[in-house]
């Protein structure tokens, strides 16, 4: 393994033990807590001491951490991302039977993916259950972690035109095939036994089809990898790491990853919840400051929006703005958008780009063609309710939204690096 690929290759391995956000969040504060930090509760009253370390959680799939400086602190230093994903939900009574012949599982979009590329795949499930338990409903995280469902092909014998164009339906040609016969009750048998309950004390559950294929390195010298997640996973892992790794000075360190950015955020633990403000209030609360203090110390803040954007496709180069072509291992992407897709001024790029000209940091431009808008991210979401200078930016990557995507091997330490230093600022 080359040494600049390092932490791309530690980023695939916790992708591989993170087979949907909640696992992806357990992980990290499971990391989080043996790195010292104190994990608290939106439920109870908080009381912050200098010089020490918190996380929190919210839904299980969106997470703050930060570090209080021993100093009075000037303003908060933001990291936001996101942790989910593209992907087949299950749906409730997910078990069809085709013909007297097979089960399939019921599933439904969630994001906005690309289909094509779970045909053939390995596939299989995971998320959380909700189970009666002796004090109440409990929840359970449950990973098959097996190749436990296929969704085939229809072969180009039955269908001759599908290289010439094709479209799908999510309803009749994206459901996973389960097993042959069509007994009722067996996956959620199946469920209950990897949830390690009784079938009677399973009540709800929130699941996902994952692809089971192991990540790669490739090209010439091993500059490109590919893996499940890596929007926006390739942000959220490394602002993680960043945090873990930070000292706090005279600003804040604080990140903040939610939930649900695939579905527009308009969910309690999405940018646009009070997530965010209200952490920033209740810390500014817990040190003392009146809401004059906290008005001065939010105006002093910084933001950085991370997640990812697209490389110029080798084979679409049209596709691409004609002046700003981002690439794999260009380094990070400061993204541009008229248009307010993403939150960057003039101001912000400047301060991002002096820090990474003075860290050595590499850096690009991304701006979308003209004439093919891009989709929004976390940054004016996040503004809506705490609005502070923010910068996006990201990684550039190939295939976003596909089950198995691209970026470039040494943009996951370029990431890293930005995270450490402005987190020290």
């Amino acid at each position: 393994m080359y040494e600049e690929n390092r932490m791309s290759a530690e980023l695939c391995s916790f992708i591989g033990k993170s087979p949907t956000q909640f696992h992806a969040v357990k992980n990290m504060v499971d990391s989080l807590c043996g790195k010292g930090f104190i994990p608290l509760s939106e439920k109870e009253r908080w009381k912050i001491e200098k010089g020490k370390s918190y996380v929190v959680t919210r839904n299980g799939s969106a997470l703050t951490a930060f570090r209080v400086p021993l100093n009075d602190i000037k303003g908060f230093s933001i990291v936001s991302a996101h942790t989910d994903s593209p992907a087949f939900k299950v749906k409730t009574e997910p078990e069809v039977t085709s013909s007297g012949l097979y089960t399939v599982l019921n599933t439904e979009v969630y994001g906005g993916l690309l289909m094509a590329p779970w045909f053939d795949r390995p596939l299989s499930i995971a998320g959380r259950v909700y189970v009666k338990g002796k004090e109440g409903i409990e929840e359970k995280l449950v990973d098959f972690s097996r190749d436990l469902v296929l969704i085939p092909n229809l072969a180009i014998h039955m269908n001759r035109k599908v290289n010439e164009s094709n479209s799908y339906s999510a309803q009749k040609d994206m459901l996973p095939l389960l097993a042959e016969g069509t007994e009722k009750g067996r996956f959620i048998k199946a469920l209950a036994d990897a949830a390690e309950c009784r079938t009677d004390d399973l009540l709800e559950y929130e699941l996902y089809l994952y692809n089971r294929t192991p990540y790669s390195f490739w090209g010439l010298d091993n500059e490109f990898f590919s893996s499940p997640k890596i929007d926006d996973l390739m942000c959220a892992y490394t602002a993680f790491r960043a945090i873990e790794d930070a000292e706090a000075k005279d600003y804040m360190p604080l990140l903040m990853l939610f939930d649900n950015e695939e579905t527009g955020s308009g969910t309690k633990q999405g940018a646009l919840s009070d997530f965010l403000p209200l952490v920033v209030s209740r810390i500014a609360y817990s040190l003392g400051m009146d809401e004059e203090d906290k008005a001065v110390k939010t105006a002093s803040s910084f933001a950085i929006s991370a997640d990812n954007c697209h490389a110029m496709h080798p084979n679409y180069s049209e596709k691409c703005d004609i002046t700003n072509k981002a690439k794999m291992n260009g380094g990070v992407a400061i993204k541009f958008s008229a248009a307010q897709k993403y939150t960057t001024d003039a101001y912000s790029a400047s301060y991002l780009r002096a820090l990474m000209e003075e860290n050595g940091i590499p850096y690009q431009y991304f701006v979308n063609h003209s004439d093919i808008p891009g989709g929004s991210t976390l940054g004016n979401l996040a503004a809506e309710k705490l609005s502070i200078p923010t910068v996006d930016i990201g990684a550039a990557q190939l295939a976003m939204h596909s089950p198995y995507e691209s970026a470039g091997a040494r943009d996951t330490e370029a990431l890293y690096r930005l995270f450490r230093v402005f987190f020290a600022r």
